[in-house]
C-alpha cells in the first residue's frame, strides 16, 4: 500500500511538474507574442572621450526620440579597445534573453583609420540580458581571427534564422581575397554568442568595390514578394531581397534616384542604413546616417520594399539631443518598455553645491577643473545631477549636466570633471557619502568612499580631497544640496 501511494505520488509530481513546464513556455511565448507599444535605439555618437561607448533612446512612434539615461552612455566597454562603435540590439524568439554586440573599436583613443582597418581588432564586443536592464560584463567574441590576413571586425549584425533554429552574425572585415584586399561581409552560425561557426563569405562585390554596412529586415507576411530584406552601402544603398538569410539574393535596386548614395554617385552621400519596422502596420522606416555632412540620421520609407521607387522621405521627426551614429533599433513591448524606462528613463533633478563659508560661490567646472566661483557662466558648468554612487548605489556620485556622462572625481587629492571609463578605480574615486555638514547639521558634507577620512572640500576656491582637522576646514567641506 505504502510502494502504491509512493508511486501515485511520484506519478502526481511528475504531472505536476510537467504542467509547470508547459505553463512556463506559454508564459514565455505570450510574453513574445505581445504586441508591440514603443521602439529602443542603440547607438554611438562619434570620436569623443565618451562617444565611442552604448548609447540609448526611447520612441513612442519610431520618428521622435528621446535620449535614455541623460544623455549620457548606458554601457561602457572595458574589454579589448575599450569603446565600442555600430550596436546592434538581437532579441530572443521567445523574448526571454538579448544581446548587443558591437565593433570593438575606439578611433578617440588615437587609433588611425588604417591602424584600425588593416590591424584592429577581428573581435565584437557582446553585452547579454534577461530583461534588457541588466547587462552582462563585456566580452569579447573572436569570429574574424579564422580569416586569413583580417585586419578588422566592423558594423556586426544578427538575426535569428527560423529555419535552422540559430542566429546568423554577419560583420565586416578587410583581408585579401583572389588578390584584391577590401572590405567584404563574413557570417558565422551561433546559439548563444559564445561558440560560433567557422566564418564564411556572405557578401563580396565586383572588382575593388567594398562593402562594410548591411542590415537585414525580416517581412514576416513577405509585403513586396520577400520575406527579408536588405540594405547595404556599397558605394550605393543597395536593397536586396530573399526568402532564406544566407540563400541568393536579388537586387531590387538602390536610391540614386532619390539623390542618396554611399558615395557612387554623390548626391546626400550617408552610410550606416538602419531598418526599422512599424509597429502594427506593414510600413519601414530606413535610417540613414549623413555622416558626410554631419547632420545624422534621416529616415525614409515605405510599405512595399519590393520596389524602390516605393521610398518615401520624411521631414517630421526628431532625434533628441545626442547625434545618433550607426546603431540599431528594436521594438518593444509593454513590459520591455516598462522596464526600460523605468531605469534609463527615470529624470534626476538638477543640482547646485552652494560653499557654506562663501555663499555666493557654487562648484562648478571650468576646462574640467572644478573649483567654487560666484556667478557662474554658462549656468551649466555648475549644474550636476546627483546619481547612485559608481560605486555603492547607497552613496552619491555627481554627474555633469552639460557633460552627461562625466563626472567629479578626484585625482591625486585634486578634483576634475572626467568621463566615466568604467574602471574600479574611476567608479571609486567618483563615488562620495553624503553626510551631515561637518560645520552645520541641515548642510552636507560629502566623504570620499575609497579614502574615508577625507571629505570633499576647497581650499583656495580650488575642489580638493582633504582631512578635515580644523574649524576652517569643516566650513570649506560644508555644501547646500539646491537647485
Amino acid at each position: 500500500m505504502n510502494r502504491t501511494l509512493s508511486r501515485t505520488g511520484a506519478a502526481l509530481l511528475t504531472a505536476l511538474l510537467l504542467l509547470a513546464a508547459q505553463l512556463l513556455v506559454t508564459v514565455n511565448r505570450a510574453s513574445a507574442a505581445d504586441p508591440f507599444t514603443g521602439y529602443l535605439m542603440a547607438h554611438f555618437t562619434g570620436e569623443t572621450a565618451i562617444g565611442e561607448q552604448i548609447y540609448l533612446a526611447h520612441s513612442k512612434d519610431g520618428l521622435h526620440w528621446n535620449d535614455l539615461n541623460h544623455g549620457a552612455p548606458a554601457l561602457l566597454s572595458t574589454v579589448g579597445t575599450k569603446g565600442v562603435r555600430d550596436p546592434a540590439i538581437v532579441r530572443s524568439p521567445n523574448g526571454d534573453r538579448y544581446w548587443i554586440i558591437a565593433t570593438d573599436l575606439r578611433i578617440a583613443s588615437g587609433t588611425s583609420w588604417s591602424d584600425a582597418a588593416n590591424r584592429g581588432s577581428t573581435s565584437l564586443v557582446v553585452w547579454e540580458s534577461t530583461d534588457l536592464v541588466n547587462w552582462s560584463a563585456p566580452r569579447l567574441l573572436n569570429v574574424a581571427g579564422a580569416i586569413s590576413g583580417a585586419g578588422d571586425a566592423w558594423a556586426p549584425e544578427a538575426i535569428f534564422d527560423p529555419a535552422t533554429g540559430d542566429y546568423v552574425v554577419y560583420w565586416a572585415t578587410n583581408a585579401t581575397l583572389n588578390g584584391v584586399k577590401k572590405h567584404r561581409i563574413y557570417s558565422v552560425r551561433t546559439r548563444d554568442f559564445r561558440t560560433i561557426s567557422a566564418p564564411a563569405l556572405y557578401i563580396d562585390r565586383p572588382g575593388n568595390q567594398g562593402i562594410i554596412d548591411t542590415q537585414i529586415v525580416e517581412s514576416p507576411t513577405s509585403v513586396g514578394g520577400f520575406r527579408y530584406y536588405r540594405a547595404s552601402a556599397d558605394g550605393h544603398i543597395t536593397i536586396e531581397g530573399s526568402n532564406t538569410i544566407l540563400g541568393s539574393w536579388t537586387r531590387i535596386g538602390d536610391l540614386s534616384h532619390m539623390g542618396i548614395s554611399n558615395g557612387a554617385t554623390g548626391g546626400n552621400v550617408v552610410e550606416g542604413p538602419m531598418w526599422m519596422p512599424f509597429n502594427g502596420r506593414n510600413e519601414w522606416a530606413l535610417w540613414l546616417d549623413q555622416f558626410a555632412t554631419g547632420r545624422g540620421y534621416m529616415p525614409i520609407t515605405s510599405t512595399n520594399l519590393g520596389s524602390t521607387n516605393n521610398f518615401r522621405t520624411v521631414s517630421d521627426y526628431a532625434l533628441g539631443s545626442t547625434r545618433k551614429r550607426h546603431g540599431g533599433i528594436m521594438s518593444l513591448t509593454a513590459a520591455e518598455e516598462s522596464r526600460v524606462l523605468g531605469k534609463y528613463g527615470v529624470t534626476r533633478p538638477t543640482n547646485r553645491l552652494q560653499s557654506f563659508n562663501f555663499q555666493d560661490r557654487y562648484v562648478r567646472h571650468a576646462d574640467f577643473d572644478v573649483r567654487i566661483d560666484p556667478n557662474v557662466s554658462p549656468l551649466q558648468d555648475s549644474q550636476f545631477r546627483l546619481m547612485p554612487g559608481l560605486a555603492d548605489s547607497g552613496a552619491v556620485s555627481f554627474q555633469s549636466v552639460n557633460y552627461p556622462g562625466y563626472y567629479l572625481r578626484h585625482q591625486n587629492y585634486d578634483f576634475v570633471l572626467a568621463p566615466n571609463d568604467g574602471s574600479a578605480q574611476f567608479q571609486a574615486d567618483a563615488t562620495f557619502r553624503q553626510v551631515a555638514g561637518l560645520a552645520s547639521s541641515s548642510w552636507s558634507s560629502f566623504q570620499s568612499y575609497n579614502h574615508p577620512d577625507r571629505y570633499l572640500r576647497h581650499y583656495a576656491y580650488q575642489l580638493r580631497l582633504d582631512q578635515i582637522t580644523t574649524a576652517t576646514a569643516r566650513s570649506d567641506a560644508t555644501f547646500r544640496v539646491t537647485s
